[in-house]
């Protein structure tokens, strides 16, 4: 039942106890029970929608941050990474492997915002040797989600 609760939720965290123990030949009780088992030990760390930034009136600019960094004696990357964590700018962090160490998903309301937070805060951390900022311009596939499904192509009708 594990890996298969685990790929329902991930696929649908909306679906009720019923819904899934029905899918899963259990009962809800036996359900609920795995659920609060993966909460309390830190399986599950959260839910969340899938929002479409575009849709709503929200302004957010998001952006791909890579780092080089010198790694902390006896600590490797995590040090640096879980500094760079607590940052509220900062949705995302992951160790990379190739040409840098971490990548970072930071937002900001404006292009502007994520300027100043690379050059103000993070590249001030002594561990950071560099960072490269990519922003993201737009959203196709979103955690296993299609984005954009509904909006026509409007180039071709320029012809």
């Amino acid at each position: 039942m594990k890996d298969k609760l685990l790929a329902l939720l991930t696929e649908n965290a909306r679906l009720t106890t019923e819904e899934l123990a029905t899918m899963l030949d259990t009962t809800p009780q036996a359900v609920a029970e795995k659920m609060d088992q993966y909460e309390r030990s830190g399986v599950i760390r959260g839910y969340q929608a899938i929002i479409d930034e575009e849709q709503v009136d929200r302004d957010l600019v998001t952006a791909i941050i890579d780092l080089r960094v010198t790694p902390k004696k006896d600590m490797g990357f995590d040090a640096i990474a879980q500094i760079v964590a607590e940052f509220d700018e900062v949705d995302s962090v992951y160790l990379m492997s190739g040409g840098y160490d971490l990548a970072v998903i930071v937002k900001g309301h404006n292009f502007k915002d994520i300027a100043m937070f690379v050059a103000t805060r993070l590249s001030t951390l002594d561990s950071v040797l560099s960072t490269k900022t990519h922003f993201l311009l737009s959203r196709y596939k979103e955690r296993g989600i299609l984005m954009n499904r509904d909006i026509p192509d409007q180039r071709s009708e320029a012809f």
